[in-house]
């Protein structure tokens, strides 16, 4: 099974990124990440790689009625190389020779593993996964299984005490913010994000832990867009709250649901906090609504925020 986070290339040059688990009318549902340029990868944005697929290889451009989305899909036949984090990170470990971003890499690992945490249910994903790291690249670790993200989680705050890893900066904190481009203010982000627990510095080098489950939150029905809303309402359940999608469920007269495809938001609140959310109304056949925060990969005006914890 194809699970997000995992990277796949194509025979014209392109490495895509896994975004849902399994595929979709043959296809697995992806979006470009890196081409391939006089013999090296370069990173791409979603602007250059919409634009890209368009002029050269449009049939990799895919409306997903599963999701009711645009995004990136490629046909098994299609795939040259499949890259796993599970599999990337224990060929590092297992390497003799290593570069200063793999050094931190094996450090942290060597922290996690002397804490309890099982190193075969921990990946690796980002320009690691496919060997394009920069000195300046972060880690991106994936957790599979709750328990293990979880238990990672309560690591990295131990850790951080235990002054084995670093709190971000505020440098990193305005980085990570810039980067996101999100609705909410400076401060409003970082106070959400802190208590993620997912994110740390080791040699002053940026952590970010991601959670995979190998039996993913299963979506029964199909629904359709139909507008904007910003409302507030109670989380009454946060159990799949840092899954992909994420879901929060909701006490509201109309909505039982808030489902969330960005990382953003990821986590973002813990059953009986009051949120606000701006988002698009989706609906089945039947009627039963929900939102959806990140109906784009830059969620532009969607939002989940704490107004009451």
């Amino acid at each position: 099974m194809f699970l997000p986070k995992d990277f796949i290339e194509t025979d014209e040059g392109y490495i895509f990124a896994v975004v849902a688990h399994g595929i979709e009318q043959c296809k697995v549902l992806c979006f470009l990440r890196y081409i391939k340029i006089d013999d090296s990868w370069v990173k791409v944005d979603t602007e250059q790689a919409n634009a890209l697929l368009k002029d050269q290889c449009p049939n990799y451009l895919y409306f997903s009625a599963l999701l009711d989305a645009e995004l990136h899909a490629v046909t098994i036949d299609k795939i040259v190389r499949r890259y796993q984090p599970r599999e990337r990170l224990q060929q590092i470990l297992n390497k003799r020779q290593y570069d200063e971003i793999e050094y931190d890499l094996i450090q942290l690992c060597n922290l996690l593993q002397e804490n309890g945490v099982d190193l075969s249910q921990i990946g690796i994903t980002g320009s690691l996964l496919v060997g394009v790291q920069k000195q300046s690249s972060d880690i991106d670790l994936i957790c599979y299984g709750r328990d293990t993200f979880h238990q990672c989680r309560a690591m990295v705050t131990k850790l951080i005490k235990q002054h084995k890893l670093q709190d971000l900066t505020e440098e990193e904190w305005v980085s990570s913010y810039n980067r996101r481009s999100c609705h909410l203010s400076f401060s409003e982000y970082v106070w959400h994000e802190r208590r993620k627990a997912n994110k740390a510095l080791i040699n002053g080098r940026k952590i970010d832990l991601n959670f995979i489950d190998d039996i993913p939150y299963a979506e029964t029905m199909s629904y359709q867009k139909c507008g904007m809303i910003t409302l507030q309402c109670l989380v009454i359940d946060d159990t799949y709250a840092f899954d992909y999608p994420a879901v929060f469920k909701v006490s509201h007269e109309e909505y039982d649901a808030i489902v969330c495809f960005t990382a953003t938001y990821t986590g973002q609140a813990i059953a009986g906090e009051t949120i606000e959310v701006s988002g698009k109304i989706e609906q089945t056949s039947a009627g039963l609504k929900r939102i959806l925060v990140g109906s784009s990969r830059e969620a532009v005006g969607e939002y989940i925020k704490v107004i009451h914890a």
